[in-house]
């Protein structure tokens, strides 16, 4: 509350110098105009008071641009100011960003507008506030009342040469020390503003010593994980020299594999290529001699048929030659001697037909068709018997055609004889050719099943090369897996890398700025601004001060010196331009700007 209340006098002060500024030297002002930098910098405090810290990847980051990012979407006149703090190529930080903005909005005379915007959106600010902020509070409403009264002045700031990102926001309390010292005999309230300010200045101070301890606390942690990314950066490339030598290691595997595999693959191509030219040949003199085997049977079976055909005329000769017989028989039943020899002759040819019928049997086991020629054959003699005892019964009748049945049968005797011959030998040159065909068969299949062996061999070879063939494809995507790891640790490194250098930058941006706020607060508790009548000597020569040698102050440490010893000049943080400085905290101060910069 107290805080709150300082920076809100403070702000009253600050538009107060400002405006009474403006109106002496003409309304307008220029960037070095040290009341409006006072001004910027006592509303950069006010913005950023209740400030949510965000935390990110770097480290903890507070700054201002955020909220006033939110002022592009909620009214479009601020466009252009947000496209122009974009485009400036100097700006590397949020704090300069945030600068660069609330100087074109003052040019512009839309500050008080866009900030007011801002105000009646407290929904969104509390994303970025604290509940108790000034921004959140009746406090910023009044400053944004405040703020109008700017509008009166016409801002001429230049932002190219600027170096916004580095600026230190300190108020320089002088500016309303004198300007209260002045008004103290006009006016009587004078002399709370001075209380206010007191205690601002303490609150400022008690605020700067926290800020030194944070940034304290965030070096230490800093460190901390600057030795842990380092341990693990040791770690992460020992991780890929070990990789580096395991993927070494698997391309010798790899090529020894391959080559073994190359030459197992030629060995097998030459192999199966002479067994390809034997099986050709050899398949063709399987196929030519399957050709001469299939005529052959094509010509034995015509010859059977043939036979068969000649069988069958037999047969009806022999069925005409027996109904001959019978009638002979028949006829001569007074000559029982020729039936007799007659009755001895038909038994010869049932004896010889016997014969024919096994010869038959034997011939149907070798070919299947043969035996229903044979089974109908057995039907016709059945039924030949049948006939010889109706024709038995008609001898009687066929006594006059005896002699010409003898005749004739003594015909057909030699015939039979000739023609059972012929079969014969028939029988036995078929025999003989089975044989030699079922041997040739023999060897077919012989020869068959070794090729069939042979296959079998060369299927289990191409098996195990194709075994081979996906062991060699497995490796393969094992290689490129490490390939892909390797990749993504070298990318984890060059992140690694980029993030340490980033966390250099940052710790040396930071070391900066503890300096600097070190000199700050030895600028505000450390040394003390000694008075004219406390000092009669010169501290460094020790020579007495006169009307000749007069006495100036170091700005720096508040001492008094004469003016060969306080004779240079340079620029401290707690004044913007360039001020009276002893030799000694001289020659300190180039000491550590120069370690700074190295």
């Amino acid at each position: 509350m107290e805080e709150r209340t300082n920076l809100m006098n403070m702000m009253k002060l600050s538009i107060k110098i400002l405006i009474q500024a403006a109106l002496s030297l003409g309304r307008t002002l220029d960037s070095d105009f040290p009341p409006l930098q006072q001004f910027f910098v006592v509303l950069e405090h006010c913005l950023k008071h209740g400030l949510k810290v965000k935390k990110t990847f770097i480290g903890q980051n507070k700054s201002f641009f955020g909220p006033l990012e939110l002022v592009e979407k909620l009214c479009p006149d601020a466009s252009d100011i947000a496209t122009s703090v974009k485009n400036l190529p100097e700006l590397k930080t949020a704090v300069g960003r945030g600068r660069a903005w609330l100087y074109l909005a003052l040019m512009q005379k839309k500050l008080a507008d866009y900030l007011k915007v801002l105000l009646d959106h407290k929904h969104l600010l509390s994303e970025f506030y604290e509940p108790d902020a000034l921004m959140m509070e009746e406090e910023g409403a009044v400053i944004v009342g405040l703020l109008v009264g700017l509008n009166v002045i016409d801002a001429n700031l230049c932002l190219k040469g600027e170096d916004l990102d580095s600026q230190v926001g300190v108020i320089d309390f002088s500016l309303y020390l004198k300007e209260t010292q002045d008004s103290d005999g006009k006016q009587d309230g004078g002399i709370t503003a001075v209380l206010d300010q007191k205690h601002y200045v303490e609150e400022l101070n008690r605020h700067l010593s926290c800020t030194v301890a944070d940034l304290q606390n965030k070096i230490d942690c800093l460190e901390k994980t600057n030795s842990k990314l380092q341990e693990e950066l040791a770690a992460a490339t020992d991780r890929i020299g070990s990789l580096q030598e395991e993927q070494q290691q698997l391309k010798q595997q790899n090529e020894l594999i391959r080559e073994r595999s190359e030459k197992s693959v030629e060995v097998t191509k030459e192999d199966t290529k002479v067994e390809l030219d034997t099986y050709k040949q050899s398949r063709q003199g399987l196929d030519e001699m399957y050709s001469d085997v299939w005529k052959q049977l094509k010509e034995e079976k015509k010859i059977r048929l043939e036979l068969e055909k000649e069988l069958e005329l037999q047969i009806g000769m022999k069925t005409e030659m027996e109904i001959a017989m019978k009638l002979l028989e028949k006829d001569t039943h007074e000559k029982q001697d020729t039936l007799v020899a007659l009755r001895q002759q038909l038994e010869e040819v049932k004896a010889i037909n016997l014969q024919m019928f096994h010869k038959s049997q034997n011939a149907e086991c070798s070919l299947q068709q043969k035996t229903e020629a044979i089974s109908s054959f057995e039907g016709k003699t059945n039924e030949m018997m049948s006939s010889m005892k109706q024709m038995e019964e008609r001898l009687q009748h066929a006594e006059k055609a005896r002699q010409a049945a003898e005749e004739r049968c003594n015909k057909m005797k030699q015939e039979l004889a000739g023609r059972l011959d012929t079969c014969r030998q028939q029988m036995s040159q078929l025999d003989s050719k089975c044989s030699t065909l079922e041997k040739e068969l023999k060897s077919e299949k012989e020869q068959r099943q070794t090729l069939q062996r042979e296959l079998h061999q060369e299927k289990d070879a191409t098996t195990l090369l194709k075994t081979e063939l996906q062991q060699m494809e497995g490796l393969k995507k094992e290689l490129r897996k490490l390939q892909d790891e390797k990749q993504q640790l070298e990318k984890v490194c060059e992140e690694q890398e980029q993030a340490l250098q980033e966390m250099g930058l940052h710790l040396s941006q930071s070391k900066l700025k503890m300096e600097d706020i070190k000199e700050v607060n030895k600028a505000l508790k450390g040394h003390t601004w000694l008075k004219d009548d406390e000092a009669t000597h010169c501290k460094q020569c020790e020579k007495e001060f006169s009307i000749s040698r007069r006495k100036h102050h170091c700005r720096n440490c508040g001492d008094i010196f004469c003016n060969t010893c306080s004779s240079n000049e340079l620029a401290l943080p707690s004044y913007p331009k360039p001020v009276r400085v002893c030799d000694t905290c001289h020659t300190l101060l180039l000491q550590r700007c120069s370690s700074n910069s190295s």
